[in-house]
């Protein structure tokens, strides 16, 4: 007789977004979190550096990489909250405690929400390359990078011709043009991406403005900022750090937008100074 799989809640979670868990099981789990458009595999090159002491858990969000693109729900995902519900309902599946969040780009906004969600269980923030708000707000004196004018620009093409946004923009993006196999890299992540799911995704993160709750972060937080930055400027990256309370603030001698491909030894050396 043939056994029938039984599906249980939280394996329904953990394979909805693709989560893979290494390193040791009974040490402090470290949780990493990719960008608009990419997926678990562009931390390749960072995670080995911490699975010796912690246990590391990747993730795609939905709609991303290998994840169940059927659970893509437009009302959930319209907004940044429902990436990190997805995220508590992944550390609750895994029953994780004490978790330290590793979060790139967006993903970093989807774990300072997390935070605010679930302080006690979510209790440690890097962040890479984050902003709190793309878009530049002349009347608070904000430098987010992108003009109105700009963003409606962005997400046009994004609507228009995802394809040939990502081939315009990943390079870019990316930096380090002595490099062009990054930039392609990145570009094949995007291209990757459902075109659909990408333009509702990009309106999320580059309409998101998370500058109100970065007060009532609680957590020891870093903030790692590129040098060159074409997607996050140098003030915006200092902006965010000046207000979270007690947040360290690096600046990488990594140019581009994506430090854990382009330079992952000097990305690795401030996570690992920052967690121990």
């Amino acid at each position: 007789m043939s056994r029938v799989a039984i599906v249980t809640p939280a394996a329904d979670v953990l394979a909805r977004n693709n989560v893979r868990v290494a390193g040791d099981p009974r040490a402090r789990p470290l949780v990493f979190l990719h960008g608009f458009a990419c997926d678990q595999r562009m931390w390749r090159h960072i995670t080995p550096h911490f699975e010796d002491d912690h246990r590391v858990v990747l993730l795609d969000h939905v709609g991303a990489g290998g994840s169940d693109l059927t659970a893509y729900d437009i009302e959930r995902h319209g907004r940044l909250e429902g990436y990190a519900d997805d995220l508590v309902e992944v550390a609750e599946a895994l029953d994780l405690q004490d978790v330290a969040l590793v979060g790139h780009s967006v993903g970093a906004s989807v774990a300072l929400l997390a935070h605010l969600a679930e302080p006690a269980r979510f209790t440690t923030l890097a962040l890479v390359g984050p902003s709190a708000r793309y878009v530049d707000d002349p009347s608070g004196g904000y430098v987010g990078g992108l003009s109105e004018e700009e963003l409606e620009g962005l997400l046009d093409l994004v609507d228009r011709n995802f394809a040939g946004w990502s081939t315009m923009m990943a390079p870019a993006i990316m930096g380090n043009p002595e490099r062009p196999e990054l930039g392609e890299e990145l570009e094949a992540s995007f291209c990757s991406t459902d075109p659909d799911i990408a333009s509702r995704w990009a309106r999320v993160t580059f309409g998101a403005d998370i500058r109100p709750a970065l007060p009532r972060v609680r957590a020891p937080t870093l903030v790692l900022q590129c040098s060159e930055d074409p997607i996050v400027p140098d003030a915006t990256g200092r902006w965010m750090a000046e207000r979270i309370p007690g947040c360290s603030f690096v600046q990488l001698a990594a140019t581009g937008h994506c430090p854990h491909l382009s330079a992952p030894g000097e990305t690795a050396a401030e996570l690992r100074r920052f967690l121990r």
